[in-house]
């Protein structure tokens, strides 16, 4: 965009570059929650005495599992007791039935579910009342380094009432931030930001200070203590009938057979 206003445009140059430097600090967090993270893995490998070949065997049965997450399973798990702690809700909360779901910002089968799978729940569900979506974190560092900064910046926007925006803004753009460099991908999530019209000030503060790493690493923790292995991976229900858990990035027929069978009860 130009600007005829010689001094308007060096105001803007000059804000641009404010910006990007407290991103850079940005990065700095990211980096060091990426460490934070490695740490506790490596952490668990020390006590256990695993070699780098075990390991990079646990990784690539990983990276097959989420691979094999996109096959729809012919029947869901058994009911199961699930928290959704205290994570960003999308549709009524007082809603009879909550999908906790388990999602990585970077995951391509996380996208999937947004664009093929999520619009049909929110039609016939969410938006009618009978069904909430809570949004739990589960970031794969070793493969998606973009994840957590992706979910800090959506905590960031929960915090202006905006989480649904920035969610749908981070999975739509999936293409645009995915395979950038960390401080790069910052850079969006703020220009996002100011186009959902967030306190651009509150938010850039927020993205950098890295307040929300805990709660993301609680969410982690949770799910790998639910036996989350990929991601997204889901849970159906409520506390009084349990949850019914599905794995990966499923057609909506999944989901209704679930839901209806549920809502019935």
């Amino acid at each position: 965009m130009s600007f005829e206003d010689g001094e308007i445009k060096q105001n803007e140059i000059s804000q641009n570059k404010s910006r990007s430097n407290g991103l850079i600090i940005g990065l700095i967090v990211a980096v060091g929650a990426a460490a934070f993270f490695a740490g506790m893995y490596v952490s668990n490998i020390n006590s256990n005495q695993i070699s780098q070949e075990d390991l990079d065997n646990a990784i690539a049965k990983l990276e097959l599992k989420m691979l094999q997450n996109r096959l729809p399973t012919n029947q869901p798990s058994p009911p199961v007791n699930i928290s959704a702690d205290d994570d960003p809700i999308i549709g009524n909360p007082d809603a009879p039935i909550t999908i906790i779901e388990f999602s990585d910002f970077q995951c391509p089968f996380c996208a999937r579910f947004h664009v093929q799978t999520l619009p049909l729940l929110l039609d016939e569900y969410i938006e009618q009342g009978k069904v909430k979506l809570v949004f739990r974190d589960f970031p794969i560092q070793s493969i998606h380094p973009n994840a957590l900064p992706a979910a800090v910046a959506a905590e960031c926007a929960n915090e202006q009432g905006q989480f649904k925006a920035m969610h749908d803004m981070l999975f739509d753009n999936q293409n645009q931030w995915n395979d950038q460099e960390t401080v790069e991908a910052l850079t969006m999530f703020s220009q996002y930001a100011t186009q959902i019209q967030l306190d651009q000030e509150t938010f850039d503060s927020c993205l950098t200070s890295g307040k929300y790493i805990e709660e993301i690493r609680n969410d982690l923790e949770d799910g790998r203590s639910y036996d989350v292995t990929g991601t997204p991976g889901f849970f159906i229900g409520n506390d009084e009938i349990g949850y019914v858990e599905l794995k990966g990035a499923q057609p909506f027929e999944s989901f209704k057979k679930v839901i209806d069978a549920q809502l019935e009860a």
